[in-house]
């Protein structure tokens, strides 16, 4: 129990995840006797991980875009396609934001990176600038349920090491987020439409349109190469990403020529560290997952919680409340914390572990910007320069429509599985 509070009190303090989750497992298995050499094993299992090859391919495909004029010319084609509508730039917003979210993995990249263009852009075009705030706050974590989103790789990659509930390839998990996230995508949409109804509209133009889908003529078919790719079987998960970074790799560099050898190295040293952080600290939890399983802690905690919820639909609704109250934390930390913990508890009440991974990721998209501590509220101060307090006033609205939705998500099952083959 001491042990356990000073980690607590470490991890509170500012110390790195990764040598708290390491720390915690070495000492559990001080405690029970075992090598502690047990933990490298773990560390080194990732190594047989084919699948992981495809956390740093798409996490660099998603910087080069970041760095390059991708971020402009989806915006120009979005607005030129959907200006017409009656707050058809808020849409564009959440288009943009939600195609990069989802190749970065990270919503912090996709505040700083769009937020120049889209903010400054709304503000002129007439929205209420409170509006403008809490749009591209929530926007920026919208995209977590949309492949290639590094979160739905990372669920898989756990869940698969518990040996839990029915066995899940990555085509399915990727194939369950793209329902709940344009249900997420469709409430915003239609929120947004509502209070912007007056404004003035942007006309439309097919010489535009033309004139813009030309710009992003190569940028255009990146997300059919991909997703095509990989829901047809033609690639693997990890052939797909190769394929990504390549194929950006020469379009930014040899086609559009926005990067300049000199800086791929920087793109590539930070692209990487994001990475090299993700592996470790997915290494160390690899090791406390090991620990959980054999000391049958998730047993242990179904048993006590039976005691209490004695149906699957109250256990649902506790679940979210908890993810809810989690929400502070960084959705990669919620994740290799979490998951090995109340994943065998859900699949004991007869939930899908697909299904349970999408409830589990929707409520982290919210967690991102759920005050008083999401990580995107303070990032979008930051490049706003706003105070917290009122993004805080300003993400309130977009909070509860997205509470809605994962409502929605978490009772209706056949919604995250009717792609994958599995809604009946």
């Amino acid at each position: 129990m001491i042990a356990a509070l000073v980690l607590i009190v470490l991890a509170l303090l500012g110390a790195p995840l990764f040598a708290v989750i390491a720390a915690g497992a070495l000492w559990a298995f001080y405690q029970t006797g075992d090598d502690l050499a047990t933990v490298a094993i773990e560390f080194y299992r990732l190594a047989e991980m084919p699948m992981l090859v495809a956390i740093p391919l798409f996490t660099f495909a998603g910087y080069l875009l970041s760095e390059s004029g991708a971020p402009s010319r989806l915006v120009n084609l979005s607005r030129a396609l959907l200006g017409w509508l009656p707050g058809g730039l808020a849409i564009v917003a959440l288009i943009a934001c939600a195609f990069f979210t989802a190749f970065t993995g990270a919503s912090g990249i996709t505040i700083v990176a769009l937020g120049a263009l889209l903010y400054p852009a709304l503000n002129q075009a007439g929205y209420p600038e409170r509006f403008n705030l809490g749009l591209i706050t929530t926007s920026g974590s919208l995209g977590l349920l949309f492949a290639p989103s590094l979160p739905l790789i990372l669920y898989t990659v756990i869940a698969q090491q518990l040996h839990v509930g029915r066995s899940f390839t990555i085509n399915e998990i990727f194939l369950a987020g793209v329902l709940p996230g344009l249900l997420m995508m469709f409430m915003l949409s239609a929120w947004s439409l509502w209070v912007n109804r007056r404004q003035a509209r942007h006309r439309f133009s097919w010489r535009e349109a033309r004139a813009t889908a030309y710009a992003s003529r190569w940028e255009i078919p990146l997300p059919f190469l991909v997703l095509g790719g990989v829901y047809s079987g033609y690639f693997a998960v990890s052939e797909a990403a190769a394929v990504t970074a390549v194929y950006v790799l020469m379009v930014e560099m040899l086609v559009y020529r926005e990067i300049p050898l000199r800086r791929l190295p920087r793109i590539m040293r930070d692209s990487m560290v994001l990475v090299g952080a993700l592996l470790v600290i997915l290494g160390v939890s690899l090791a406390s997952t090991s620990y959980l399983i054999e000391a049958d802690i998730p047993a242990r905690l179904f048993s006590a919680i039976k005691h209490y919820v004695s149906d699957p639909l109250t256990f649902l609704m506790l679940l979210n409340l908890l993810l809810l109250a989690l929400g502070a934390m960084h959705d990669i930390s919620a994740l290799v914390i979490f998951v090995p913990l109340l994943l065998p508890v859900a699949v004991s009440y007869g939930i899908d572990p697909v299904h349970f991974g999408i409830i589990f990721l929707a409520n982290m998209q919210i967690g991102f910007f759920m005050p008083p501590f999401g990580l995107n509220l303070f990032i979008a101060g930051y490049r706003f320069n706003k105070p917290v307090l009122e993004l805080y006033r300003a993400t309130i609205p977009f909070f509860a429509i997205l509470l809605f939705a994962v409502l929605i998500i978490t009772y209706w099952p056949a919604l995250s599985l009717a792609l994958a083959g599995r809604g009946g």
